[in-house]
């Protein structure tokens, strides 16, 4: 009989959140790449202490981004950066932070995931992409461990895009694969798209309010 524990399905009810599972893969894993419709600042600004140990990030955007996303990276491609005087771009990411959470946010760590966001595009640690159609709606989580590790790394696919809501909200359906074969499968996919990726643009920056 195989226990609840076994299972690979993440269906975001209490105990089986796609954002504790992320916990768990992500403190081992070197290479994260990244392919949904949505991206949100909240989805990172929820992973961004399990994501400072990633050696690489890649992150592939079929739709749209946040206004937010859009505001740090184009700080991110300024040739210096002063995070004290960009009080707009803080302030809208606190701002939105707090739009999508419940609890009030410790301003802090914001502020730190934010900077961290920057200062990982700046180092090139952290690549975000956009596709050219905008079509691309699938939502894939690719991890690969270090090669000495048991296990070649996970695939995580279903209905979650980037965002809090994806990560904790109930009502979405995930599966983790962990098959060389299917994360491999799913890393060549990802490399095809990859390439067609493009800077992300104003022309990808969602403009309607969405109410959580």
């Amino acid at each position: 009989m195989t226990h609840h524990s076994d299972l690979r399905f993440f269906t975001n009810e209490p105990g089986s959140t796609l954002f504790e599972r992320f916990g768990k893969i992500l403190g081992h894993a070197q290479f994260f790449d990244v392919l949904v419709g949505y991206f949100r600042t909240s989805g990172y600004k929820a992973l961004h202490q399990k994501l400072q140990d990633v050696e690489k990030i890649r992150i592939l955007v079929g739709l749209n981004v946040d206004q937010c996303s859009y505001d740090l990276f184009s700080q991110a491609r300024q040739a210096t950066l002063d995070f004290e005087s960009h009080n707009r771009a803080k302030e809208q990411y606190t701002a939105q932070l707090t739009s999508e959470m419940e609890d009030g946010e410790d301003e802090r760590e914001v502020e730190d995931s934010a900077r961290q966001f920057i200062t990982s595009l700046q180092s090139g640690r952290l690549e975000l992409r956009a596709f050219p159609s905008q079509d691309l709606h699938a939502k894939v989580y690719i991890s690969r461990f270090p090669e000495d590790a048991l296990d070649y790394g996970r695939v995580v696919t279903g209905s979650s895009n980037f965002s809090l809501n994806g990560l904790v909200a109930q009502r979405e359906f995930n599966v983790e694969l962990k098959d060389h074969s299917d994360v491999e499968f799913a890393l060549k996919k990802f490399e095809e798209l990859w390439l067609d990726g493009v800077d992300v643009s104003a022309a990808y920056v969602d403009t309607i309010q969405q109410k959580t």
